[in-house]
């Protein structure tokens, strides 16, 4: 809408209409792109914000179930027989990949030596450990997009709006309030989307990213202790 029919739509627009669906009819096509995205981006947040609820508290609980069953004193070999054809994710992958790497050192016809086989062990935990970290990480960049450009893009649609609340007081040469309000309530609408948009990204980013790092560190101390428990084996056997 160019600065003429906003002067014409805001003299003869009956007083008080300004519901949210008006405002958005009566924006400019520039401040309408503005709206319609951060709309989706609020909307593909939210998406995000639920799955990763999901996903993570999924990572705890299967955790705790393990390490509940592994400190429980059945053997590893056991274990790995019951975990080893099934699908894993958290500290029961790094069980699987570190006795997978460990069995192959025993199918190996001389004996492997304890520095190299260690060194090996730990480098696959350290694999495993990135390569979860980087499944239960995936779309959290979106959220961290949203959260710092989103102000900026509402703020983007607020200026756009008052530029032509202005230019329509100069088409009009009329300073009334009805030319001005329209333009100015519509550029503070898309601050709100902007602002509606980044909020809930910001505060799930970091909490999630507090979440991941608890589990991150989980997943590094059942690593180290892990660890422990192959080397002394290894000492037992040589």
């Amino acid at each position: 809408m160019n600065p003429v029919d906003l002067a014409s739509a805001a003299l003869d627009a009956p007083p008080g209409d300004f519901s949210l669906i008006s405002l958005f009819f009566q924006a400019h096509i520039v401040v309408k792109i503005v709206m319609i995205g951060l709309l989706f981006a609020s909307v593909w947040c939210w998406a995000i914000i639920f799955e990763k609820m999901f996903s993570l508290g999924r990572a705890r609980r299967l955790i705790n179930r393990f390490e509940q069953v592994f400190w429980s004193g059945q053997s590893l070999e056991e274990l790995y027989k019951t975990l080893g054809h099934r699908p894993n994710h958290g500290t029961a992958a790094l069980f699987i990949a570190a006795m997978r790497e460990w069995k192959r050192s025993q199918e190996q016809g001389h004996r492997p030596a304890m520095g190299g086989l260690l060194m090996r062990l730990e480098k696959v935990m350290d694999v495993t450990i990135q390569r979860e970290m980087t499944r239960l990480e995936s779309r959290l960049l979106f959220l961290a997009t949203v959260g710092a450009t989103a102000p900026f893009i509402g703020l983007f649609g607020t200026v756009w709006g008052i530029m032509n609340s202005f230019q329509a007081i100069a088409v009009s040469k009329n300073t009334n309030l009805a030319v001005v309000a329209p333009g100015i309530a519509e550029a503070l609408f898309a601050t709100a989307l902007g602002l509606l948009a980044a909020i809930p990204a910001v505060i799930a980013y970091n909490k999630f990213s507090t979440d991941l790092a608890r589990i991150g560190s989980r997943m590094e101390n059942f690593a180290d202790e892990f660890a422990s428990i192959l080397s002394r084996q290894i000492d037992e056997r040589t």
